[in-house]
């Protein structure tokens, strides 16, 4: 199957025992069985079923298998947040005393959170992306894992995935990476070596700003060994489901950062179009890239999809000629981004990406609010610059709306 044709069919068949065509919102905390043994085999991980939402439920599963099917993983873990689902995919294999290597290029809560990570005892050393002989000098006997975003939110540089992949396992490690910008519309980080997958779906997944959520998914082909990661040591029979069944049987269903029924629900229905909305926002992010590139030489426009960008290359490799739908622009001062912001009739300034409606934000004193200035920089976060999430309207109405904002700007500064 293609892309979407495997969204709408992929491991997926609706619900069996009604005929509807999504599983339905089952919203029970818990599920009846007939006999004390079935329920024991069930908690034993003997035989499948369903006994408390905070561990699995039938609508989750459901929105699991799809993200598995569209990840192209062997198994999936859906949680309340994307924060919560990567606090889930480094804690599940991390002790104090570990250390991570990670791009410096990163969503401003990924950064507050790996300092939450430094009261655990464990530590992140921030390197630049791509740079792999910088990954190599920060790797160490205590490294147990890289993470990357497939492309940086906002500093929207694309991570050379198949390279970053080859070194973390000369180290023996995985490699982690975070692909909400891109989703797998644009690239399936699997397929280039990656070993874990996150995603907010609360973004493109979603598509409509109507649910909080986030996926895990595991390629299965990592080797685990049982000295370097001690916690994976019990599960090694699993195989190559290892990673998700300690995650499961342990910090996912102790920590209770489950997804809601209905949230599950909501992304199945936004998932089904993520082929058909990607293809118009890229179109929309291209077009608006461009006229702002060309009509405003005093703006820096960064779009992996404008030859003026760094990782252009890296993403033609990887994404082929569709480039996501992030685009920032460098106005020159805070006052001039702020007034462009407030001029603006159709974008909504919203701290979320992915919305069928176009979005923008003052990342600087928002998303990066607890970012030192030297994280700010690293991430490609500076006080003139805003962040575009494009949407699916007609490109001739952001278009004008972009030029009567700036023109509106001009005049007021």
């Amino acid at each position: 199957m293609k892309f979407n044709t495997a969204l709408l069919h992929g491991d997926f068949a609706g619900d069996d025992k009604t005929g509807a065509t999504l599983t339905p919102i089952y919203q029970s905390s818990a599920f009846a069985h007939s006999s004390a043994e079935d329920l024991e085999k069930i908690f034993h991980n003997q035989a499948p079923g369903f006994s408390y939402t905070r561990i699995s439920n039938p609508t989750i599963d459901a929105f699991e298998k799809r993200m598995t099917k569209l990840e192209g993983g062997i198994a999936s873990i859906a949680c309340a947040s994307g924060m919560a689902a990567l606090f889930n995919a480094f804690c599940n294999i991390l002790c104090a005393g570990d250390e991570i290597v990670t791009s410096a290029s990163l969503y401003g809560g990924s950064i507050d959170l790996f300092r939450d990570l430094e009261a655990f005892g464990i530590t992140t050393h921030y390197v630049a992306n791509n740079d792999l002989e910088a990954f190599q000098a920060a790797t160490n006997e205590h490294t147990r894992l890289y993470f990357a975003e497939t492309i940086g939110n906002p500093r929207l540089d694309v991570t050379d995935i198949q390279a970053l992949s080859e070194l973390a396992h000369k180290n023996n490690v995985p490699l982690i990476m975070d692909n909400t910008v891109a989703t797998a519309y644009l690239v399936r980080p699997l397929e280039f070596g990656a070993d874990i997958v996150v995603n907010s779906t609360s973004k493109y997944i979603n598509g409509n700003s109507n649910g909080i959520s986030g996926v895990i998914t595991d390629g299965g082909k990592f080797k685990w060994d049982a000295e370097r990661y001690p916690g994976m040591k019990n599960f090694k029979k699993f195989g190559p489901f290892a990673y998700i069944a300690k995650l499961r049987n342990g910090l996912f269903r102790n920590t209770g950062a489950c997804l809601s029924p209905q949230n599950a629900f909501y992304n199945s229905i936004g998932m089904e179009t993520l082929g058909l909305r990607m293809e118009r926002i890229c179109k929309n992010a291209m077009e608006l890239a461009t006229f702002l590139s060309d009509t405003y030489p005093d703006f820096t426009v960064n779009y992996p999809g404008l030859a003026s960008s760094k990782w252009h290359d890296i993403a033609v490799k990887q994404c082929g000629d569709e480039f996501g739908g992030i685009i920032t622009v460098r106005t020159g001062s805070k006052e001039k981004a702020f007034a462009i912001i407030n001029a603006l009739q159709l974008p909504l300034n919203i701290s979320n990406i992915g919305d069928t409606k176009t979005l923008v934000i003052h990342p600087e004193s928002t998303l990066n609010v607890h970012s030192t200035e030297e994280e700010k920089a690293a991430a490609g976060v500076f006080d003139d610059l805003i962040r575009i999430s494009v949407g699916i309207e007609d490109i001739e109405d952001l278009i004008e709306d972009f030029k009567q904002a700036v023109d509106k700007s001009a005049n007021n500064i």
